[in-house]
């Protein structure tokens, strides 16, 4: 692996970008692919690249070994994921507990690696105790500690919007000034911050990365100038050129300015929500974790929207070949507290007794000679789940079946269960992955996702009792 500390001047850094396709990834492969040997990551395979110094990599962030693969001959990787589109038909878990276990599956990995320092692009957080931030920001700082968990040195960018082209919250904005001549304002909108441009943004990841400085260290980073959010729509509506008579009035709720923001700002409800949410916090940069390790000359909010508005030069993006989707796959995240620090090989040994026991009346469990776990209805000769233990990828803070077989089940090459202690082992995260039932789709929705949610829940409570 590489010394970042004594790297020749003609040698690059490898550096892995997890969100590659996203607004920031593309723009910092354009920007800096002749400055680093840049290892673009991907769900999906690439067919044609447009940038024949860049590699791209196909990663499943959700599975740790295709994570590890991925990550492989990295020196520093830069984490810019949040609140992945779903990537099965059915998905049951919020956000919060996805982004948390995909933070973690990407420690883990880094560390298997040996990366030595990861980035992580999140987002600012208001001088309030953890308990009072809103679901979104809350997540930001679990995802940040999570992947500062493990021996790669975290570097954790925090900011505010982040004003450029193509950049969705901006874009949000400007959908509000374009559509609306009269924007009667949520209160939210008189809660301050301050936007960075997204040249500024490059420029200080660019400087950070490799940097054994900012190792281990939380930096906010803002233009200086701080501005209201019904100032930046004013500003906005100038830079467009559209006269919009803008107010703020305080009869929003925060259901109606979901609303408001998702119709007129063409914003999809997955960003809409936990953006909104955030912005009745006062997100300006603390002069304590300020970014200090390089003098800028900060780019205005007027000449930010200017590029924003008028770029046509944009990143180029690889062709992707399509690949065939199993249909009718299912991916379910449960987080559950762990108050008395019990390992992920306790709890995994419990669910496997509870479950038989609290189901006494139909299910039997039974360990197989090879240690297979079966689950069999009282008057079954066959196993309605089928779950092998998978012993070299399991250990204390987590336990790996893969599902092997069993009547509700409809694909056995693939799929599996998992039981994963999480920040700091308060939690514990049980998820089922790329689990495809055999059971119609329809019947299958109404009744036996509907009840492994509902025994998730049960579980839950056991343990807590227990804790």
């Amino acid at each position: 692996m590489t010394d970042l500390n004594n790297l020749p001047d003609n040698q690059k850094l490898t550096v892995a970008i997890a969100g590659a396709g996203g607004y920031i990834g593309r723009w910092l492969i354009k920007e800096y692919k002749h400055k680093f040997n840049f290892v673009a990551l991907s769900r999906q395979k690439v067919d044609q690249n447009p940038y024949p110094e860049v590699e791209w990599r196909q990663v499943e962030l959700y599975s740790i070994t295709s994570t590890v693969e991925a990550l492989k001959g990295v020196d520093v990787a830069i984490y810019l994921v949040h609140s992945m589109n779903a990537s099965t038909r059915l998905n049951q878990g919020s956000f919060e507990d996805t982004d948390l276990l995909l933070a973690d599956n990407f420690s883990r990995a880094a560390q298997f690696n040996e990366v030595k320092q990861i980035i992580y692009l999140g987002g600012l957080l208001p001088d309030e105790p953890e308990e009072k931030l809103s679901r979104h920001l809350k997540s930001r700082l679990e995802v940040e500690k999570t992947l500062g968990s493990r021996k790669a040195k975290l570097t954790a960018l925090r900011a505010s919007i982040i004003v450029g082209p193509g950049g969705s919250s901006f874009d949000m904005i400007k959908n509000l000034v374009r559509r609306l001549p009269v924007l009667m304002c949520p209160k939210w909108t008189e809660s301050l911050t301050q936007p960075i441009s997204l040249k500024d943004t490059l420029t200080i990841i660019d400087s950070c990365i490799g940097n054994p400085n900012v190792y281990s260290k939380a930096i906010e980073i803002g233009n200086p100038e701080v501005m209201s959010y019904r100032n930046m729509l004013e500003r906005t509506a100038k830079s467009m050129g559209k006269k919009r008579l803008v107010f703020s009035v305080p009869v929003f709720s925060l259901g109606l300015s979901k609303l408001w923001v998702g119709i007129f700002g063409d914003s999809p409800p997955q960003l809409v929500s936990p953006l909104v949410e955030s912005l009745r916090h006062t997100l300006t940069v603390s002069p304590e974790l300020a970014f200090k390790e390089k003098e800028i000359d900060y780019q205005s909010f007027e000449k930010a929207c200017e590029v924003a508005l008028t770029e046509t030069d944009y990143p180029k993006m690889p062709t992707f070949l399509k690949t065939e989707v199993v249909k009718n796959t299912v991916r379910s995240i449960q987080r559950m507290p762990n108050t008395n620090r019990h390992s992920a090989l306790w709890v995994a040994n419990r669910y496997n007794i509870w479950l038989p026991n609290f189901f006494r009346f139909l299910i039997n469990g039974k360990v197989a000679p090879n240690g297979d776990l079966g689950f069999y209805l009282l008057w079954g000769q066959k196993p309605m789940l089928l779950l092998t233990m998978i012993p070299d990828r399991s250990d204390h803070e987590r336990q790996l079946f893969y599902i092997s077989g069993g009547w509700l089940v409809k694909r056995f090459d693939y799929g599996w269960l998992e039981f994963r202690e999480v920040l700091d082992s308060r939690y514990i995260i049980s998820a089922i992955h790329e689990f495809v039932p055999r059971l119609p789709w329809f019947v299958y929705v109404n009744t036996q996702a509907k009840l492994h949610l509902w025994v998730m829940n049960r579980f839950k409570k056991y343990l807590e009792k227990k804790g």
